[in-house]
């Protein structure tokens, strides 16, 4: 006997499952009758809330950037934080964890899913720059950084730092890996005008 469940409680079921089955099977041998049968719900059910198995995988993808977003968000909004310790906090809030989120960014790894993974880089981009340039202008204005353009700064930063340090995209080896690291500390330090070392916590996280 099928259970009735309201339809964003449906919806968070079938994306809870198919994210389980995506990361033990696989995205590419999971089936959209893989998460029928799991759950136990009809073609139909499915159809109702996905058009395909792709738009599946877009929607989970869509939910781990909308809730580091929210922490990002939550961050920024801390008055008893200054400008550099919301962005150590952002930082470290976006690192994959080991598990769930982890698992899902080795899916988005694989060939078959480039255009996908491309747009998970894009849409972290566009949801993130509004919330870090909001940091960036109160490290103003608390004298640490001088920059005259927050935004695009903050802009080239996430793209760069985004597509270079994607494994999915450069294999580099840990020396290379390393080396751009020492790099990028330098010049975000230099395009945000932040004193000479205050971003070197980044190597670690970097060069990993």
């Amino acid at each position: 006997m099928r259970i009735s469940k309201a339809p964003e409680e449906r919806r968070k079921e079938i994306l809870d499952v198919a994210e389980k089955l995506f990361s033990t099977k696989g995205y590419v041998h999971t089936t959209i009758n893989d998460i029928l049968k799991t759950i136990g719900i009809a073609k139909g059910t499915f159809y109702y809330h996905f058009q395909s198995k792709e738009a599946v995988m877009d929607a989970i993808v869509e939910r781990f950037i909308e809730e580091g977003v929210k922490v990002a968000e939550q961050i920024a909004a801390n008055p008893h934080l200054n400008a550099q310790e919301k962005i150590f906090q952002i930082i470290m809030a976006q690192n994959p964890e080991a598990g769930r989120k982890e698992k899902m960014i080795e899916e988005l790894h694989q060939v078959n899913n480039a255009e996908m993974h491309q747009k998970s880089l894009v849409e972290t981009i566009v949801q993130l720059t509004p919330i870090l340039t909001k940091v960036i202008e109160q490290g103003i204005e608390e004298g640490v950084f001088r920059t005259p353009y927050p935004k695009e700064t903050v802009e080239v930063l996430l793209v760069s730092s985004g597509f270079l340090f994607d494994e999915g995209i450069f294999q580099w080896d840990p020396n290379e890996q390393m080396d751009k690291a020492v790099a990028f500390t330098y010049i975000l330090e230099k395009t945000l005008g932040a004193e000479q070392g205050s971003f070197s916590y980044l190597l670690t996280k970097l060069g990993e």
